[in-house]
């Protein structure tokens, strides 16, 4: 009854009905007991625990079958890894394990030992073992930090006092990461409380404090080298040091969960000055969502969809629009929500903006097909993207960011196209088609420039350079255009490029603007993006 039997083993080869029994195999040798229980802990409350350390095999018995189902859901589009190597989960044809009794202990332990050598220890070291790891990770859960000398970090386990919170990188940021997206995937681990979103070294990064720091520990080992989408926007976590986050407005870059009377602090710094200086300016990729605060609606993220199955609590499913490039998304999503290719952008400069410039601006992360500055209200204008992927791109790369002394605000328009103006009829040169331009960075499928999509920053990239141009030339046609120079380096290997780094972000968005395709003579015209690199 125990699973002793060899031919019990065979029969839980085989699918079979739910179980709050769970049957996990290919288990590494040298992995704890530990190890093994904090796979179910996020799913519910672990009771019961057998290794079969010569089989390479273990099982689970959760509280609940309703645990054991969602567990057995998630993992099977999201294989879990235990020391770097992936395991497997299955239900089991037992229904609960048989135990021996523990006196004064609230856990039940099962252990069958399966000699590999003489001098193998004992059944019941084996199960005080199992017993302490069941008592310290259940423990840790319930929020209590006291680990017994069996779940150390040696073993997988986790260190006494771990902070409850992570810091999270997102490499390799080819599609929009939101504080959202974030929340969505993070919260399958555990309740999320806060969240500060910041760039650092030209890399979107994120602060998240977990309720309890077993939700940290095991969303840590899950998702550390994930990739949200194929390919790209990797994710690196690792612990901070910080083990409480102070949020002081709830906006598209900073929330407290827990107090939903924070003020939006438009424009405001969301982390303390002592934060600020230890992780850098706040995140200038902005949520992609309309409303008030930059709260988002209660949708699924248009470019994300997550191959984790739906938890009580957790957010919807995300998901991604039919326009997305097929086979891209590492985590798959459920149903579309319909999202238009239009940006409504306000707060413009009317002074100095015009559609060309915009075109140039928003070309940067798509195909602009047509611009429209409002003739009413000409700090507004609408811009039609090639296709809904590419609004949202351009949408959390620049919402937010200063234009000709500004802050503009980009949002998904209501309108799904833009309308040319009818013939006679007053447009003042406001309205312009661009879908013929041959200054299209993405009309080549597979073009290198999918690659090379960056947040605004004051280092530009410059491409198609002629052999003959020198430093003190390019220097100095950035300089007679009005920005500051601070740094240039060609590239050692190929001359066509060059990085040069402007004063600031504003500068260098305004730069780019103006010199992007500038005739540089020999047929060549200057190419310009944004560089993730520094001088």
């Amino acid at each position: 009854a125990n699973g002793t039997d060899s031919k019990t083993y065979k029969g839980d080869r085989s699918p079979c009905g739910p179980s709050r029994v769970l049957h996990v195999r290919k288990v590494p040798i040298e992995v704890s007991e530990a190890e093994v229980v904090s796979l179910g802990i996020p799913f519910g409350k672990v009771t019961n625990l057998l290794m079969l350390k010569g089989k390479n095999q273990a099982f689970i018995e959760m509280a609940s079958e309703e645990a054991a189902i969602t567990m057995v859901n998630y993992y099977t589009t999201a294989a879990p890894h235990v020391r770097n190597q992936p395991v497997y989960i299955q239900y089991s044809n037992h229904r609960e394990l048989k135990t021996d009794n523990l006196p004064n202990q609230g856990v039940r332990i099962t252990c069958i030992l399966v000699p590999l050598q003489s001098g193998m220890p004992s059944s019941a070291v084996v199960r005080l073992k199992a017993q302490a790891a069941l008592q310290a990770v259940n423990a840790m859960h319930s929020g209590n930090m006291g680990l017994s000398g069996t779940a150390t970090a040696s073993d997988g386990g986790m260190m006494p006092g771990q902070s409850p919170v992570l810091r999270i990188i997102v490499e390799n940021l080819y599609y929009p990461v939101s504080l959202e997206v974030l929340h969505q995937i993070f919260s399958k681990f555990g309740t999320v409380l806060k969240i500060i979103t910041f760039t650092k070294n030209n890399q979107f990064q994120a602060l998240l404090q977990y309720a309890d720091p077993m939700n940290a520990h095991h969303a840590k080992m899950s998702l550390d080298g994930q990739n949200i989408y194929n390919g790209c926007c990797t994710l690196r976590v690792e612990f901070s040091k910080l083990t409480s986050l102070n949020v002081k407005y709830n906006n598209d870059k900073s929330r407290d969960f827990t107090r939903l009377d924070l003020p939006s602090g438009d424009g405001q710094p969301t982390m303390d000055p002592s934060m600020q200086t230890a992780f850098g300016a706040p995140g200038i990729i902005s949520s992609p969502y309309p409303g008030a605060a930059g709260f988002a609606p209660a949708i699924g993220f248009p470019q994300a969809g997550l191959s984790m199955q739906a938890m009580p609590g957790a957010l919807g499913p995300l998901t991604i629009p039919s326009s997305a490039m097929t086979g891209r998304m590492t985590i798959h999503g459920m149903t579309p929500t319909t999202i238009h290719s239009v940006l409504l952008v306000s707060n413009l400069n009317p002074d100095s903006i015009s559609p060309h410039e915009l075109f140039i601006l928003f070309g940067v992360y798509g195909d602009v097909h047509r611009v429209k500055i409002l003739f009413n209200k000409k700090e507004n204008a609408l811009i039609q993207m090639a296709d809904a992927t590419q609004a949202q791109l351009a949408m959390s790369h620049l919402n937010g960011q200063r234009l000709y002394g500004k802050v503009i605000r980009v949002t998904i328009s209501k309108h799904q196209t833009v309308q040319l103006p009818r013939e006679g009829q007053e447009d003042q040169g406001l309205t312009k088609d661009f879908s013929g331009s041959p200054l299209h960075r993405f009309k080549k499928p597979g073009s290198k420039n999918f690659q090379n999509i960056f947040p605004p920053s004051a280092t530009l990239h410059l491409s198609n350079i002629p052999p003959s141009t020198t430093d003190d030339f390019l220097k100095d046609l950035f300089a007679s255009s009005g920005y500051m120079v601070k740094a240039f380096k060609f590239f050692q290997k190929d001359r066509k490029m060059a990085l040069i780094q402007l004063g600031s972000v504003e500068e260098a968005i305004q730069a780019l603007i103006v010199l992007h395709n500038h005739d540089l003579g020999e047929n060549h015209h200057l190419r310009v993006s944004f560089s993730k690199s520094t001088i």
